[in-house]
């Protein structure tokens, strides 16, 4: 891996040089990354210094994402989620199922072989979103606060919400053969239940005790960022001991911490979100390697269904949530469009191929999954500007503010 990590801190560099010319752009980090990691994995024969391992590029998707999602959640105000908390609750708990229901039976429908187990398998791993993939529609201030932040709560939760019901997906499909007997509610009660307790204990108690630390100048303010930058982490090595969802205990805690210390701002969380930015990025580069060595499996199924995901999936869903919310039909299906698929599909992916439970359509959901994020990055990539600069331009955003 020597040889990949060398490579890795030259596009790092390499990126840096022009990051600020690239961000009035239409190229965003993530599409640069996998495009460099598409450029590796085609010029580069394979060998042992470019082999993914894919142990690896689980425990670095993890770990980027817990760190992202604490520093989301850590900068998400409070006092407005409290306002706008009828968005987030119509996506998350109307759009979410809804998007996993079509999703499968699109899936089944469309790809030959799959069963109905699968495909549910394959629904619940493309659910949830990554607003870092077009990062501009959670941050740039043309887009009304409120779908914002409803789109960043969306892809902070959604996550976390989809773990439990895939790994049910994949115990109903190892119940066939070993007689096994899933129970969802126990799944439930500890990928959800736990992650919530372990967030709250972790970001209350760690705020808390920054907080009181601080207020006796007992904190360097240097330090402060590596100790903020310390509970997501306890919230990863935590979860993994109890059987928690780590993304829903990191979020909860990015979203308590604000109570304990007004420290959780910025600059303090520049830390955990540079380093949260470094691993995402190192993701995609290894992804895109995948993408290389793969596409050549892609077929006009798999392509039909990565479009059919990112589109009347993710679309149809997200408009039937938001009847009767009273936003425009631009902001609705503004909304429905940007649900980019990305790092939390690459990990819930990474999840299901690292149970090995050798399910027949196996190779199917790896290739639909890889197709369905790698098309997500470049199209909602390219399209977040143009789409803004258009959408903001109308009635619809000043109306829905």
């Amino acid at each position: 891996m020597l040889l990949f990590f060398v490579t890795l801190a030259v596009l790092f560099f390499a990126y840096g040089l022009v990051s600020g010319r690239l961000e009035t752009t239409v190229v965003t980090g993530p599409l640069a990354f996998t495009l460099a990691g598409i450029a590796i994995g085609t010029i580069v024969p394979l060998r042992p210094g470019f082999a993914v391992d894919l142990h690896l590029l689980l425990h670095l998707a993890e770990a980027s994402l817990v760190l992202l999602l604490f520093t989301d959640a850590a900068r998400t105000d409070l006092s407005l989620l409290w306002n706008i908390r009828e968005l987030p609750g119509r996506i998350l708990g109307v759009a979410l199922p809804l998007n996993m229901l079509v999703g499968a039976i699109a899936a089944w429908l469309i790809l030959p072989g799959l069963g109905w187990w699968e495909a549910a398998i394959l629904a619940a791993i493309l659910a949830p979103t990554d607003g870092g993939v077009a990062q501009a529609v959670v941050t740039d201030p043309r887009v009304p606060l409120r779908v914002r932040q409803a789109l960043k709560v969306e892809g902070g939760l959604a996550d976390g919400l989809s773990v439990p019901l895939l790994l049910f997906f994949i115990a109903i499909t190892a119940a066939a053969g070993d007689g096994a007997n899933p129970r969802l509610a126990k799944l439930v009660l500890e990928q959800l239940g736990y992650g919530v307790v372990v967030g709250v204990a972790i970001g209350l108690g760690g705020g808390w005790l920054l907080g009181w630390a601080a207020s006796r100048d007992w904190v360097a303010p240097s330090f402060a960022q590596i100790a903020l930058a310390a509970l997501p982490v306890l919230c990863l090595l935590v979860s993994v001991a109890v059987g928690a969802s780590m993304f829903i205990a990191a979020f909860v805690a990015g979203l308590a911490v604000q109570l304990g210390t007004k420290r959780a701002r910025k600059p303090n969380l520049d830390f955990g979100e540079i380093w949260g930015q470094v691993l995402n990025l190192s993701v995609f580069t290894l992804f895109g390697i995948v993408v290389a060595r793969s596409w050549q499996g892609i077929d006009l199924a798999v392509a039909a269904y990565a479009i059919t995901s990112l589109t009347v999936v993710r679309m149809l869903p997200v408009a039937i949530s938001l009847i009767g919310s009273g936003l425009s039909r631009p902001t609705v299906w503004f909304m429905g469009w940007f649900g980019p698929r990305g790092l939390a599909s690459i990990v819930l992916g990474l999840v299901y191929l690292k149970r090995e439970i050798g399910l027949p359509g196996e190779s199917t959901i790896q290739l639909a999954t890889t197709a369905t994020v790698a098309l997500s990055i470049f199209a909602h990539g390219l399209s977040a500007r143009p789409a803004i600069a258009l959408y903001s331009a109308g009635e619809a955003a000043k109306a829905d503010r």
